[in-house]
């Protein structure tokens, strides 16, 4: 066999064995069933503030309230990057103390085109700060800018690291298509419609919800 032939059959393996890990990783991962006065973090930039429709009724967390019947609080900062977010989320889990946080952050990095491995260490930095507050965390991945929309290969690595469950897909489907968008970059209310469900169902399916 030509030895660039077996070089490529490799790394096909390799990668074929880096997703089914991350597939079944994700699967594994069971979360305690919020109770029926439990509280949920958003926490985030614009994507969970609700850019594009009207925050206070249309934002992925004020449809995720409805949709669940638990307190999802909307801790979304247009504009933020994850340095930032690092900074302020601490005040935040001390105000409200959550059972869970739901954490899509790190687009503003990759539109900037900060460095990813700072992205990397920040994301981690927060799920280090969650989890000793005593909640839970579930993170959200966010497309890597360019004509494909496909998700960042970094979120998967991150939740691989620290054991964190991940929905990977949604939002770059949803950004991948017009009908679901009100810019380039932002959901319309049709489109944080369907990640409020998205999230609702990956909750059900790991035993946050009932």
């Amino acid at each position: 066999m030509p030895r660039n032939t077996a070089l490529l059959k490799h790394g096909l393996l390799v990668l074929l064995l880096i997703v089914v890990s991350a597939c079944s990783d994700n699967e594994s991962i069971r979360l305690e069933a919020l109770s029926d006065d439990a509280v949920i973090l958003a926490f985030g930039d614009s994507l969970t503030y609700g850019t594009g429709a009207n925050h206070q009724t249309e934002s992925y967390p004020a449809v995720l309230t409805q949709l669940s019947g638990k307190q999802v609080i909307n801790a979304g900062i247009p504009g933020e990057v994850s340095q930032e977010g690092v900074a302020r989320l601490d005040a935040l889990l001390a105000k409200y103390q959550p059972d869970l946080v739901l954490l899509c952050h790190g687009g503003n990095d990759l539109i900037r085109k900060h460095d990813v491995d700072s992205l990397k260490h920040n994301l981690s930095i927060m799920i280090k700060k969650i989890r000793e507050s005593g909640a839970e965390v579930v993170m959200l991945s966010v497309p890597k800018p360019g004509v494909f929309l496909k998700p960042a290969q970094l979120y998967q690595q991150v939740a691989i690291a620290n054991g964190v469950l991940l929905e990977n897909d949604i939002i770059s489907d949803i950004e991948s298509n017009n009908a679901l968008k009100s810019d380039a970059i932002h959901p319309n209310a049709a489109g944080y419609q369907l990640l409020a469900e998205a999230v609702q169902t990956l909750l059900l399916r790991h035993g946050a919800l009932n």
